[in-house]
């Protein structure tokens, strides 16, 4: 059964966005593994120069490689990555499935990803040019991932 995980800085703030996100979990527990994997938001200095932004999001990011094998398929949400449409997330899903056994996907923190993360990316996918909070962007995720397999399942998919 193929591994995925979600490797994301930050916890969930709100339960609703807990219970949107336990949900998809438990959907997802039928066709693939599935584990969500937090790291520790950085803490962001008052009156913040540029460079303090920097360090953060260079924190964050090491964080986020340790959590990652060198066998791991990574796919990082990144504004400027591959925008696909549902049946296209669906199909580079089975793609990777035949040479990995778990696939990354990674949602930064507020500042986004720092340079080294999106270097390991295997590939980048953006849900399009807006910007989306990112416990709004695990959801989202996780509801795309979710449907990605019941589209390669053959089952229909309206909710």
């Amino acid at each position: 059964m193929l591994n995925i995980r979600v490797i994301c800085v930050g916890k969930l703030k709100e339960k609703y966005w807990e219970s949107a996100c336990a949900e998809y979990l438990k959907r997802l527990g039928g066709y693939c593994s599935p584990t969500v994997v937090e790291v520790k938001e950085a803490k962001l200095p008052a009156n913040a120069s540029p460079a303090d932004e920097q360090n953060v999001m260079i924190k964050e990011g090491r964080d986020i490689l340790a959590k990652i094998d060198s066998s791991d398929y990574v796919i990082a949400l990144d504004i400027q990555g591959r925008e696909l449409d549902s049946p296209g997330i669906a199909k580079r899903i089975a793609e990777i499935a035949f040479d990995h056994s778990r696939i990354d996907f990674i949602i930064g923190g507020s500042l986004g990803l720092s340079d080294e993360v999106r270097k390991r990316a295997d590939m980048k996918l953006s849900f399009g040019k807006i910007t989306l909070p990112h416990q709004l962007a695990r959801v989202v995720l996780l509801e795309q991932i979710y449907r990605a397999f019941k589209i390669n399942a053959g089952e229909t998919y309206h909710k």
